[in-house]
């Protein structure tokens, strides 16, 4: 567990000396979010009733933009390999890269989202299924981000492949994540789909890293 923490304070101290892609992945989610009010028209009926799928979407793709450096930085200057002689297992050095991944990027999309959804007019009484929602389902992007950008380390135009991988991926989680405010902002019951939500994550956070490790050594040979 401590060699886990230390792989973590690396990657965290790492993340803010790169502070501008958590920057740029913040305001891409909210100008990206602010374009459909201009396309869709100001309908505080129709911005609301969209609100929840917007969110996701905006909040999927600004996920993604950060991923395509969660290990090519260390695979193109030799810390890679240096990180897989280190003692610890490909699994934990790939999670440990998948929560640092989330704290610099997953989480400030989640507080961000709040403001968001006010200013689209979503119904108060889906805002808190919202962001009960996008707690695991940004931690679970994270995790299927993490194992993409390992699938496709070293590859030629990784960069390309790299959502074409994860959004196939993602579709679940944005389909019972959109769900469980859709429900709540119409009355019905939005537990089913957080649960579902919470289900995948529990199965991902174990296989997730272990399918990112044989990636990366993979990559390394």
């Amino acid at each position: 567990m401590s060699g886990f923490l230390a792989l973590l304070t690396r990657e965290m101290r790492l993340s803010l000396r790169h502070g501008a892609d958590t920057v740029a992945a913040l305001l891409f989610f909210l100008l990206t979010a602010m374009l459909f009010p201009l396309a869709i028209g100001p309908e505080p009926e129709t911005l609301g009733r969209l609100a929840p799928g917007i969110v996701w979407v905006c909040a999927l793709l600004a996920a993604l933009l950060p991923l395509d450096r969660l290990f090519g930085a260390d695979w193109e200057d030799g810390s890679l390999d240096h990180l897989l002689l280190s003692g610890q297992t490909s699994a934990a050095i790939a999670g440990a890269k998948a929560l640092s991944h989330w704290l610099v990027t997953g989480l400030p999309l989640l507080i961000a989202a709040a403001p968001l959804a006010i200013m689209l007019r979503m119904p108060e009484a889906a805002i808190p299924a919202l962001l009960a929602g996008l707690l695991p389902g940004t931690l679970l992007l994270s995790l299927l981000g993490a194992t993409g950008a390992a699938i496709v380390l070293g590859a030629r135009r990784g960069g390309v492949l790299l959502p074409l991988l994860v959004l196939p991926l993602a579709m679940p989680v944005l389909i019972f994540g959109v769900g469980a405010a859709d429900a709540a902002a119409t009355g019905l019951e939005s537990r089913p789909h957080l649960l579902l939500l919470a289900a995948m994550l529990a199965a991902a956070v174990p296989l997730c890293p272990l399918a990112s490790g044989a990636a990366l050594r993979g990559a390394a040979e």
